[in-house]
This record gives structure tokens, C-alpha cells and sequence, in this order.
């Protein structure tokens, strides 16, 4: 998990309360399991070996990592209602910026939840109204053609799958193109960097990932 992934940015004009929330994680663990811990040597998409299955929570609370320690997700910060915890979404939503752009981003525990739970479709509703909204396959961060999906205003979805992007619109395919050559070799780049600076990660039973 990088720090700087998780800085709240510009939310939109109703995406928070006026006044403060204060809410605790309680039985929602599910961070835990979708988001990468570098601290750990933890890959996404794969449960902490530091949770304690039979109470719940974490075995080393008092120990945890500052990125755990300062994490607060977007329900924890308010800007969802309060039955909205990411255990019951089936994901855990953030507000990110890129490259000065805001976006929500949509980490699935398991892929498809977003079409699943009405709820979560809601929620994922009102924010692309605002801003894009990025979903994606948390068990697949290290491979460079995994997919993913960006939902935009007036029903316009981009699906990239490798070097191929479909523009959708009212549910039709309106265009499919490649990613232009400078996007392709910087995701090759950056994930192979990634691969080479994660070697050795947990693979989620405490045995290590070459």
C-alpha cells in the first residue's frame, strides 16, 4: 500500500457531511485483504496473515504499520451513509488523485461486485456523475494486460484489456482502439518495476513470492 495513493483529495460538492463523522472499523476487515502493505510485504487481493480469524481483527494492532495506522477509507471518512462499510459493498472505495485529477476507486474483493450489489451500483452511480470512476481487479495488480474499467458521465464506459480499450456508451460498443504506444511501454515499465521491487511478497500463507 502506498501512501500517497490514499491522500483524500477534492471530494465532490455533496460526497461529504459538514461536520465530522466518527466511525470505527468494527468487524470490517476488508481492507486488510484488498489493499497492498509494503510495509508487510502484503500483495492486494490477498488476506493479511497478521488477522485473527477466530476474534477478528488484527494480531499485531498495537504494532501495526503507520500506513494502517493512518488509513482511513472513504466510508471511515464520511462520505458514504453508514450501512455502506466495505464489507457489506463487497469493496473498499477511496477518493485518489491522478496526475491532479480526482477519481474514485473501486477495489472489488471479488470481481463483478460492482454489478452485483445494488447498493455499491448506486454509490458508483453518483460519483461518475462528478468525477471518473476506476474499478479494478485488486489480485491482479502485477499483471500489466490485467483489466480494468473507467466510468464516466453520460453513460460512457472505457474497458481496457491489455493494449485495447472499447469506448462503451448506453451498453453498445461504440469504438475499440489500441493504447497508444507511449501508454503501453509505461505500464510494461512501471510493472515491471513493481515486480522487481515486490519479489519476495507474501502469497497470503506466509510463504514468500518469487
Amino acid at each position: 500500500m502506498e501512501e500517497r495513493e490514499f491522500r483524500p483529495v477534492l471530494r465532490p460538492r455533496d460526497a461529504l457531511p459538514d461536520v465530522a463523522v466518527e466511525r470505527s472499523c468494527g468487524e470490517c476487515t476488508l481492507c486488510c485483504t484488498v489493499l497492498r502493505v509494503d510495509a508487510l510485504r502484503k500483495l492486494g487481493g490477498l488476506a493479511c496473515t497478521h488477522l485473527v480469524s477466530e476474534a477478528g481483527g488484527c494480531g499485531i494492532y498495537q504494532d501495526r504499520p503507520r500506513i494502517c495506522r493512518s488509513y482511513r477509507c472513504l466510508w471511515l471518512q464520511g462520505g458514504l451513509e453508514e450501512d455502506d462499510r466495505p464489507d457489506r459493498l463487497g469493496a473498499v472505495l477511496d477518493l485518489v488523485s491522478e496526475v491532479g485529477t480526482p477519481r474514485l476507486a473501486v477495489r472489488e474483493l471479488t470481481p463483478g461486485a460492482s454489478d452485483e450489489n445494488p447498493r455499491l451500483r448506486a454509490i458508483i452511480g453518483r460519483y461518475r456523475a462528478a468525477i471518473p470512476v476506476r474499478i479494478s481487479d485488486v489480485r491482479a495488480v502485477m499483471d500489466p494486460n490485467a483489466p480494468f474499467r473507467v466510468l464516466l458521465p453520460e453513460n460512457e464506459e472505457h474497458r481496457v484489456a491489455g493494449d485495447v480499450r472499447e469506448v462503451w456508451r448506453e451498453g453498445e460498443r461504440v469504438k475499440r482502439s489500441r493504447l497508444p504506444l507511449t501508454e503501453r511501454v509505461a505500464r510494461r515499465l512501471i510493472t515491471r518495476f513493481q515486480a522487481i521491487r515486490r519479489r519476495g511478497y507474501g502469497d497470503g500463507s506466509g510463504n514468500a513470492r518469487d
